[in-house]
């Protein structure tokens, strides 16, 4: 797995004109928004993961899911069986395969996100960026 070393201030400028497309790693599973919860875990699970890329009935990136955000709606009050990816899902950000691996560290950082999906021009998922451990 590729991953973008995270610094709190980046002194290479390797990093800042590196894109991200240059660091990322491949996509992953791919699921569709259609998908419960609950698969969605399992798919998770057996694909030894901890996100999942989302996607609509056109193969188009929708959303980034994470374990913690799909258990938290699973441990709700308000779940059902029935909750489907596309009803917990917001379109949350991403980055352009020209994005500089810095500009994406400072949305991380920003956002406090452990991945960063990388989207193309027509919406497809082409990888993931994600803090080193």
């Amino acid at each position: 797995m590729t991953l973008v070393r995270m610094h709190s201030r980046s002194t290479s400028t390797n990093a800042v004109h590196r894109t991200v497309a240059e660091a990322m790693d491949a996509a992953g599973p791919q699921v569709w928004d259609d998908m419960t919860v609950e698969v969605a875990l399992s798919v998770m699970a057996a694909a030894r993961t901890g996100h999942l890329v989302v996607c609509d009935e056109d193969g188009q990136y929708t959303d980034l899911v994470t374990r913690a955000r799909l258990t938290a709606v699973r441990d709700s009050s308000g779940y059902t069986d029935r909750v489907r990816l596309r009803d917990i899902t917001d379109g949350g950000p991403f980055a352009s395969p020209l994005t500089t691996v810095a500009e994406a560290e400072h949305a991380m950082r920003h956002r406090r996100l452990g991945a960063l999906p990388v989207v193309d021009e027509h919406g497809n998922a082409l990888g993931v960026v994600a803090h080193s451990r």
